[in-house]
């Protein structure tokens, strides 16, 4: 079933770099963007939204996003979260308006379950990727596609073929892509490990994220 959490919004007047006037007041800089919406720049409670994703994922959890003045709540996804690299707190936040009559691609976590056999042998399971793309209705966005390497032995690994997607789920990355292996231990001869693939982002949907970060400017 689809994960579902309530935020609140409101219009943002202050734009562009004078927008850190709003830490002051405990708000963080967003802005709303999509196929079938006009974009709009908006603020959202740290606060709020720090408990918020204690309990979403970017990408993969359904918002009701309630903006001050509208008659009613806009279904989106956090597309991005942009956090200081020094202290970690946000910044800016991309809100994705969707369609709930229509699919959408968009990537979500890799959840990987389970003790392999092969670690209790010895050998080190090697993550070569924490995300994939789908595409889905948003009813039947999954919040992670769960990955089980119970079975793994020294040598194996888990590409995307191997995977079952959710009911109304499909995989978009290449069916080779490797997404975990085991390697054997050091002093032991070795199979070359998976090549990391490249970290996926939300896809941009026409030219409404090009429009939003005009916008921002």
């Amino acid at each position: 079933m689809t994960h579902v959490v309530e935020l609140n919004a409101q219009v943002r007047e202050i734009t562009g770099k004078t927008s850190h006037k709003l830490a002051s007041e405990g708000l963080v800089p967003a802005v709303m963007y999509g196929s079938k919406v006009d974009a709009r720049s908006l603020s959202v409670d740290g606060k709020e939204f720090d408990r918020l994703m204690q309990h979403a994922s970017v990408g993969a959890t359904l918002v009701s996003l309630t903006i001050d003045g509208d008659k009613a709540p806009v279904d989106v996804i956090i597309k991005e979260v942009k956090r200081d690299e020094v202290k970690g707190f946000v910044q800016h936040i991309d809100f994705w308006a969707i369609d709930m009559g229509h699919s959408f691609q968009t990537v979500v976590p890799v959840s990987f379950v389970g003790s392999s056999e092969g670690e209790r042998a010895g050998g080190t399971l090697m993550h070569s990727a924490r995300e994939l793309r789908i595409e889905a209705n948003p009813k039947d966005l999954p919040e992670h596609i769960e990955v089980d390497v119970s079975a793994l032995g020294i040598g194996d690994s888990l590409t995307v073929a191997d995977l079952t997607a959710p009911k109304g789920v499909t995989l978009l990355d290449d069916p080779e892509t490797v997404l975990v292996s085991v390697v054997a231990p050091m002093g032991e001869e070795e199979e070359p490990e998976a090549e990391i693939g490249e970290v996926t982002e939300v896809p941009e949907v026409g030219e409404e994220a090009a429009e939003a970060e005009e916008t921002e400017e």
